[in-house]
């Protein structure tokens, strides 16, 4: 559930020490990953959201799924902005439009797909372990009010005050553009923001965690009691069942380690080599964020049904895919 807006150090001057670090090549390597990752991202989840609208909202798992793929279809949107804004040849007009609205908008998707992938992760534990649980956790009214409010409130406590506070005329000659366009309550917000959320990323993984675990428990379980020797058949259950925490870990885990430390030195406006580390680390993770939009399709295949046999009606890759 990532931030709101983001705060690049794109300007010509990358800090006031040299660090060792090659800032022209990665000013040339993350916007060409991000432009690298858009057109099979975009593939990706146009085909995803096409297959889901086709199938009946008959549970809360699939309420979530679609939400989260919505999310994702928001954020691939976002992605041609973000890296023509980090180019060296990118205008200031694009860099401000995209420190106020486009990386907005871009934490604002991260963050609710966060959310959703712990709401998926409970639905799936109300169903494996714990089945009283039916009676709310997946009550089709209950789902489609928790994912209105997640958007609503997301939108309104996180991302509107950001767009409203990031309202400061740019200068071409700053270091740090999107930070000096904040207002003095925009940055103390953009702090309180970011340690919150990140808290919210760290409860959300002990809970995907928690729940993943007992489902694996329960399943192996009733393999072991009904006496099944299918090795074969207990590694793909494995698989399965780990597979949202695999996606959580590797694209969001990396990125809130790094967050914290580099917004406390870019908050206070300190330079050195230190923050020119966390900063190249932070662009690093933060497009690895970003690969979610091309791993989520995982959680769709592997844990819903319905999807992979409509998948299979496409034809000659679906019926591959599915096999």
């Amino acid at each position: 559930m990532m931030n709101t807006s983001e705060y690049q150090d794109n300007s010509s001057v990358h800090g006031y020490e040299d660090c060792g670090i090659n800032h022209s090549m990665v000013d040339v390597v993350v916007p060409s990953l991000y432009f690298l990752l858009f057109v099979p991202g975009l593939v990706l989840n146009v085909t995803v959201m096409w297959i889901l609208l086709q199938l009946r909202t008959e549970s809360t798992f699939l309420v979530y799924l679609k939400n989260l793929v919505a999310a994702d279809l928001l954020m691939t949107l976002t992605l041609p902005i973000k890296a023509a804004s980090k180019l060296p040849s990118a205008s200031l007009g694009l860099r401000a439009f995209t420190c106020r609205f486009g990386n907005v908008l871009f934490y604002f998707c991260m963050d609710i797909s966060i959310v959703l992938m712990g709401l998926i992760s409970l639905d799936r534990f109300f169903k494996v372990v714990q089945p009283c649980g039916r009676l709310l956790g997946q009550n089709l009214l209950f789902g489609r009010t928790v994912s209105i409010a997640t958007w609503t409130v997301m939108l309104g406590a996180v991302a509107l005050p950001n767009v409203i506070l990031t309202s400061e005329t740019p200068s071409v000659s700053s270091h740090n553009l999107c930070m000096d366009m904040k207002t003095k309550v925009g940055r103390d917000f953009h702090k309180a923001v970011i340690l919150v959320l990140n808290w919210l990323f760290w409860v959300v993984l002990l809970v995907i965690g928690f729940c993943y675990t007992c489902i694996a428990r329960t399943v192996l379980r009733s393999y072991n009691n009904s006496g099944s020797i299918n090795v074969i058949r207990k590694c793909k259950t494995k698989a399965k069942v780990f597979i949202v925490l695999v996606v959580f870990l590797v694209c969001f885990a990396p990125y809130y380690i790094v967050r914290i430390p580099y917004t406390q030195m870019q908050v206070k406006n300190k330079h050195g080599c230190t923050r020119e580390s966390l900063k190249v680390a932070k662009d690093f993770t933060l497009w690895l964020s970003a690969t979610n939009i091309c791993l989520d399709p995982l959680i769709y295949f592997f844990l819903c049904r319905s999807f992979r046999e409509k998948l299979s009606n496409l034809g000659i890759v679906g019926r591959f895919l599915t096999t």
